[in-house]
């Protein structure tokens, strides 16, 4: 029986061993740990014998990788049975993930716990080493740099060479704020010219772009802030090649009077009949109604007198015609004139109308001449020249006396008055051009040419051009 009985045991031992298995994947056994925060190894990945020099392998490696890579060189690994340890810093999260994903990828890894941090000064180094490398890149560009600089200057001076030949500039201008103006242009063409050129030579076209369209929004809004000097610099522009006027004229340029001294590239001065100066900008000049006095030598004056209602119209007007004709001063051509205007509830308006040469008589003094030449022959020749009549009526509701006894009060009062009698009138004088000189005072004309000639420095920045013809 012994050999039965060792059979028997020796089988249920064989059951037991083949069972073993079973029980250990059984519900009833305590549930297997958590994963690990790394993914799991795939099933039968892991060996059950493990060569000792393997974590040594595996750590070498990693070294290896992580130094060849700059983003990781701050990244170490330590291995111990197949699970590697990641430690030091890297510049970002990407460069964490990625070192991470290296460690993952070598063979005999189990698992990676990864506890590499980022580091701001490493960013802080990569950008001064970029700064580095451009000033390193620019020490490279030297060379080009200084060429496109000399090409630039080359062009500047060819373009201030240009501009500085004033005499073809005056030349071929009306004057010179014209000349100044064409050079100071010329000057700038070329000044953007060399810019364009350098930037294009080393190669900075996106700068170039820039520059110029900073440039054009500056331009704008100096317009917009500068726009009444720059309306007042092409107002002087425009008058400059216009010539409205001369030296000397006598202009109203709206309601200023007064003679011309010059013409400057800011402002018109005149030197008004007070013998003051006066400063006008040239925009308003340029857009303001000028009379000019001076450009026709003739004038023609006026004045209105009037006569009584009950005389002849016609006789005074023929009367005052024939003095106005009369006086030396006054023009035969065009003739003198007298015309009625206005009949009035106590006169008849006569316009007397005669003209002057301006160059040998004063219209105001011919005007005062006439005045007084055509009232003494009027008054002379028996016509009335009325004050306004006013009537007055009085109300005998408001009258401090009854209205039947203000006749007897005013009768009581003037009671062996005798009535006065009238002044007599003082005998006409003689009528005659020659009572008083009536030539043209030419103070203010002779105070405007010694202040041109004393002018200095504004007289040679006077845009009056003489040899120009006026507008």
């Amino acid at each position: 029986m012994r050999p039965l009985a060792r059979l028997f045991a020796a089988l249920v031992l064989a059951g037991a061993l083949l069972a073993g298995p079973a029980w250990a994947a059984s519900p009833l056994e305590s549930p297997a740990p958590e994963a690990s925060e790394s993914a799991a190894p795939a099933a039968g990945s892991i060996d059950v014998e493990r060569d000792p020099a393997q974590d040594d392998r595996i750590a070498a490696r990693l070294a290896d990788i992580f130094a060849n890579v700059p983003s990781l060189a701050g990244v170490e690994a330590s291995v111990r049975q197949g699970v590697v340890t990641l430690t030091g810093t890297a510049p970002d999260a990407e460069a964490v993930d990625r070192a991470e994903a290296i460690a993952a990828g070598v063979e005999g890894v189990v698992t990676v716990e990864n506890a590499v941090e980022r580091d701001v000064s490493v960013n802080v180094g990569g950008s001064i080493g970029g700064l580095g490398e451009k000033l390193r890149e620019l020490l490279r560009m030297l060379p080009l740099v200084g060429m496109a600089l000399l090409v630039a200057a080359l062009i500047i001076g060819f373009g201030y060479l240009l501009a500085s030949l004033g005499r073809v500039w005056h030349r071929l201008a009306p004057n010179s704020f014209l000349a100044e103006l064409i050079a100071s242009a010329i000057r700038f063409v070329f000044i953007v010219l060399a810019l364009v050129v350098a930037l294009d030579m080393i190669g900075a076209g996106t700068l170039m772009g820039a520059v110029l369209g900073g440039a054009g929004v500056v331009g704008i809004a100096l317009g917009f802030a500068m726009r009444d000097t720059v309306e007042n610099y092409v107002a002087s522009l425009m008058l400059s090649l216009r010539q409205p006027f001369r030296a000397n004229d006598h202009v109203v340029i709206e309601d200023f009077e007064g003679r011309v001294i010059r013409l400057t590239s800011r402002a018109t001065v005149l030197m008004t009949l007070d013998g003051n100066h006066l400063r006008i900008p040239n925009s308003t000049v340029f857009k303001a109604v000028i009379l000019n006095y001076t450009r026709n030598p003739q004038r023609r004056f006026d004045f209105t007198l009037g006569v009584d209602a009950d005389d002849d119209a016609m006789a005074a007007r023929q009367l005052g015609r024939e003095t106005l004709r009369g006086l030396d001063f006054v023009l035969d051509n065009p003739a003198a004139e007298v015309r009625i205007t206005e009949v009035g509830d106590s006169n008849v308006a006569l316009q007397f109308l005669g003209w002057v040469d301006q160059r040998e008589t004063d219209w105001y003094k011919a005007r005062t001449r006439a005045i007084a030449a055509c009232k003494v022959a009027l008054e002379g020749a028996g016509f009335a020249l009325p004050e306004p009549i006013y009537r007055l009526r009085f109300d005998p509701r408001t009258s401090a006396l009854p209205f039947e006894n203000l006749g007897e009060h005013l009768k009581g009062e003037g009671a062996g008055k005798p009535a006065p009698s009238p002044a007599p009138k003082p005998a006409p004088a003689p009528v005659t051009g020659h009572a008083e000189d009536v030539k043209p005072d030419d103070e203010i004309e002779r105070m405007v040419d010694a202040e041109r000639r004393e002018g200095g420095g504004d007289q040679a920045n006077d845009l009056l051009d003489h040899s120009r013809p006026v507008e």
